[in-house]
């Protein structure tokens, strides 16, 4: 009979393979339970998460929201306060001005005065008396001189109170310049979401930078910033007021006789017109200078490129010799030329680098001379155009008092 062929290897029995099955079975069961517990938990995770940052999200929308309404409601308060100091500074400036003026228009009537007096002067023996024209004359000098010192002090009280004013506008433009600027970022991060193209991870984000001030203090500055312009703003206008009154006072109290001595002034106008000459003679030479002085540096840089080109034609040279080969590579007399050729190539280098900066200094010396030239001559230009207004004004002293109908001063309600 043929035999049976058995397949080697352990035999289980059946106890082993039914509790494999019961193992397996009971396995997959554990496997199944652990797994919908943890897609219940991750469920639950979800929805916690979402909703917590859906949440989150929402009240940093909130405040956000709140934050730009607070700094805009600052930054139309400020905005507010720029324009009333604005217009404060040129009303006070005006008044300044105004003030300038009459102090000005009194030294026509102080030299007047002593004009009056050294003519008396020239009385002889029994003339020479102490009359009533003359001791009115020395109390309208002493006038004249007491209204001259308060306006002054007017015209001194205005420009340090223009001092303040421009100041408490600087810290408010800054204060109303940052809160624009904090306004666009806060918008900016309002208009971010989860589909913007500009997201990303950032390196400590929570970090406090330096300099990070306290809700406190924000509101406290800008307070500060808005109270201190309001009061300066209140200082000015009470100024303006006691300005006013003061020129109206000076006014009233010296409505004297106003003849006028062009001399003086027709010589200044001489020599401005002279200064102006010489300064604009000055500034064709100093032009001319300049151009010389770049076409120099000009020069200057084209042989130091031609000079760096030489000594780079020196360096192959040299670096292209050390490659000879075993005895070849001696120092010849070609070496020591090409050796002594580099170091003239240095030293002229060197040389003209100290030259171009030396021209170069010289020609920012002659720049600045001919800025303060072209300034001067600004300066003078305004002064002359201002002293021919003054000529053209004086005319009005050469008209017949019955004749000349004096303008009505709509500021200070006087006549001039």
């Amino acid at each position: 009979m043929a035999s049976l062929s058995v397949k080697p290897g352990q035999r289980f029995t059946l106890p082993d393979w039914q509790n494999n099955c019961h193992l397996i079975s009971a396995d997959a069961n554990h496997q199944r339970s652990t797994s919908h517990q943890i897609r219940q938990e991750a469920r639950a995770l979800r929805n916690d998460t979402g909703n917590q940052a859906k949440w989150d999200e929402c009240e940093s929308r909130t405040r956000l929201k709140d934050r730009i309404t607070s700094v805009d409601r600052w930054r139309e308060a400020l905005a507010k306060c720029l324009t009333d100091i604005d217009l404060e500074i040129d009303a006070l400036t005006k008044v300044k001005e105004a003030a300038e003026d009459a102090l000005q228009a009194k030294n026509l009537c102080l030299d007047v005065a002593i004009e009056c007096l050294m003519f008396r002067e020239s009385r002889r023996d029994i003339d020479v008396v102490r009359d009533p024209v003359e001791e009115e004359l020395h109390r309208e000098v002493k006038t004249i001189e007491r209204t001259k010192k308060e306006l002054q002090q007017r015209v001194d009280d205005a420009f340090k109170q223009l001092c303040l004013l421009k100041e408490a506008r600087q810290q408010l433009n800054c204060d109303h310049r940052h809160k624009v600027e904090a306004l666009d970022l806060d918008r900016q991060c309002l208009s971010f979401n989860t589909t913007s193209g500009n997201i990303s991870f950032k390196v400590n984000p929570t970090r406090i930078p330096d300099g990070t001030t306290a809700l406190r203090q924000w509101e406290q500055n800008s307070q500060f910033n808005k109270d201190r312009a309001e009061a300066e703003m209140k200082a000015s206008i009470e100024l303006r007021g006691t300005i006013m009154l003061t020129i109206a006072q000076t006014n009233n109290e010296l409505d004297a006789q106003r003849v006028a001595t062009e001399f003086a002034l027709r010589k200044r106008i001489r020599d401005m017109e002279g200064a102006l000459s010489e300064l604009r003679w000055q500034e064709k030479n100093t032009l001319e200078e300049i151009a010389e002085m770049e076409e120099d540096i000009r020069q200057l840089e084209e042989d130091l490129r031609k000079r760096t080109l030489d000594l780079k034609v020196a360096h192959t040279r040299l670096e292209t010799r050390t490659y000879r080969p075993h005895i070849e590579l001696c120092r010849d007399q070609a070496q020591y030329g090409l050796t002594g050729e580099a170091q003239q190539l240095e030293a002229a280098i060197r040389a003209l680098q100290q030259k171009r900066t030396e021209s170069q200094d010289a020609l920012d010396g002659l720049y600045r001379q001919l800025h303060r030239i072209q300034t001067d001559i600004g300066y003078k230009t305004n002064s002359l155009q201002l002293d021919n207004k003054c000529m053209d004004t004086r005319r009005k002293l050469v008209i017949p008092v019955e004749k000349f109908d004096p303008e009505v001063d709509a500021v200070n309600r006087t006549r001039n």
